[in-house]
């Protein structure tokens, strides 16, 4: 007998969060809009306790902030500060790589080919739109932490959750999932050969067309 699928109960944030997501992905709700609880919670047909609870776990992702007197905003998408995020990560990423390389076992690649998996059967998922970020940010940690530098790790780590809603925006958006996904195989292949050179820009790349693409994006939502 095949294996049946568990079936997963949503609770009530969690259906106003992936509401609420969706729509400030895609647009439909503006940055700086205002978002009111009351309103979204008739809207939704819920109480306004699971609204709280869904804001607070957006503002986490980088999607709302609260500010005094206002209330909860929808945050606003800027290209400069993709242009900052994604240049920086493409330097202090692309030196952690070169340095990991040579120090990786077979356990690293193993654990980071099982991430791979996990990243590539949850992008067939809309429903998994959350855990896209983790998983690709774990697998790109499984391949820089033999770098043993865990202070510039944490500064990835950082700048990864800032560009959290961004890379969820151009995968959801741009039809970015089939180029992610090859070249995350291409870079796992190139780390298993030790080739630094082809890997080191090949990341490089990978992190500069998501930018291009998300600044094409926000682009098109300010105007």
């Amino acid at each position: 007998m095949s294996n049946i699928p568990p079936i997963i109960h949503k609770t009530r944030t969690q259906l106003v969060v992936e509401a609420l997501r969706e729509r400030i992905l895609s647009g439909d709700i503006k940055g700086g809009e205002p978002l009111r609880q009351s309103a979204i919670a008739e809207q939704l047909n819920v109480s306004r306790i699971p609204v709280r609870e869904a804001l607070v776990q957006l503002e986490a992702e980088g999607l709302v902030k609260f500010e005094p007197h206002k209330g909860a905003t929808a945050t606003v998408l800027s290209v400069e500060q993709v242009t900052e995020l994604f240049e920086l990560r493409a330097m202090i990423e692309s030196d952690l790589l070169a340095k990991a390389i040579p120090n990786l076992q077979a356990s690293d690649l193993s654990e980071a080919e099982s991430v791979l998996e996990a990243l590539e059967t949850a992008f067939k998922r809309k429903d998994s739109v959350a855990s896209w970020s983790v998983l690709n940010t774990q697998f790109h940690t499984c391949l820089y932490k033999a770098a043993n530098r865990p202070h510039t790790l944490e500064v990835v780590n950082g700048l990864n959750t800032n560009c959290d809603r961004y890379i969820r925006l151009q995968l959801l958006l741009t039809g970015g999932i089939p180029t992610a996904e090859r070249e995350h195989r291409v870079l796992l292949e190139l780390c298993k050969s030790q080739d630094i050179d082809k890997a080191t820009l090949l990341l490089r790349e990978h992190i500069l067309h998501a930018a291009d693409a998300i600044k094409k994006l926000v682009i098109q939502q300010l105007n």
